[in-house]
């Protein structure tokens, strides 16, 4: 695997802004350890991170480079800060330069396949809404989307009765704004996304969890629109070691194509 830390220039943001990258390298004498590569510009992930985390983080708390390397997947990680993924209300372009800007620069730094066969999104809490967000949104850009311990019913968030948002998060985020029934409402894009071609949706929670509520919420929506998804639901509650085991899953689950060896 070649692992990089990529400084550049977002004009989304207007600033400078990091990501962290995994490409895929065949290789037969690592000890240990074994790189493939698919034939071909390779698949790639896009793996967003949590509210008190950065681009670096999956790295750090998981092994996600050696669950990688095996599978000739290329992982694209990029730091948005606070800002749910969203174009804040009192703040910067996140949302911009998540579905719009990082893409092309991804497409344009690094060999990357660009088919929607070959791509794929992930997160954990906050970055498994914006996983989910970006699917649901743009649904002709990915294959599969899998949100680890998401809060999947963000519109509930601010005034939860036991796990309330961060007023502060909230105003920079969405301001006053009502968030039910706009396109930074999963739930509600459940029902754009009905009847159409939505990519495979994956939802794991710990039933420990205290987003827990909201995965139950997403998936009874879910269902009860005809959406359909591969749900996982089991002991675990909000931490490193449930999301280093459950992203293997996702990996597992994911319709990679077959890697050279």
């Amino acid at each position: 695997m070649a692992l990089m830390r990529c400084d550049f220039h977002s004009d989304a943001l207007g600033m400078g802004t990091s990501m962290t990258v995994i490409l895929p390298q065949r290789t037969s004498s690592q000890i240990g350890l074994t790189g493939s590569a698919a034939a071909g510009d390779p698949p790639v992930l896009y793996l967003l991170h949590g509210l008190s985390d950065d681009d670096t983080i999956w790295l750090r708390r998981t092994s996600i480079e050696r669950y990688v390397a095996p599978l000739g997947l290329a992982v694209v990680m990029p730091q948005v800060g606070r800002s749910f993924y969203t174009d804040e209300e009192h703040g910067n372009r996140y949302w911009t330069f998540l579905s719009a800007e990082l893409p092309r620069v991804c497409h344009d730094f690094f060999r990357l396949s660009a088919r929607r066969e070959d791509t794929f999104v992930a997160g954990l809490s906050m970055g498994g809404y914006g996983a989910v967000k970006w699917a649901l949104r743009d649904p002709g850009r990915f294959a599969a989307a899998a949100s680890l311990s998401g809060a999947l019913d963000v519109a509930t968030r601010r005034d939860h009765p036991t796990a309330p948002l961060d007023p502060r998060v909230w105003h920079t985020a969405f301001g006053e704004r009502a968030v039910a029934g706009t396109d930074d409402d999963t739930v509600a894009l459940l029902g754009e996304a009905a009847g159409g071609d939505p990519p495979a949706l994956y939802v794991a929670c710990g039933t420990e969890d205290f987003l827990y509520e909201d995965n139950l919420t997403f998936v009874a929506a879910a269902r009860e629109r005809g959406v359909p998804l591969t749900v996982d639901f089991s002991p675990g509650t909000h931490d490193w070691a449930y999301w280093d085991a459950k992203i293997r899953d996702v990996l597992a689950w994911l319709p990679l194509r077959a890697a050279d060896g």
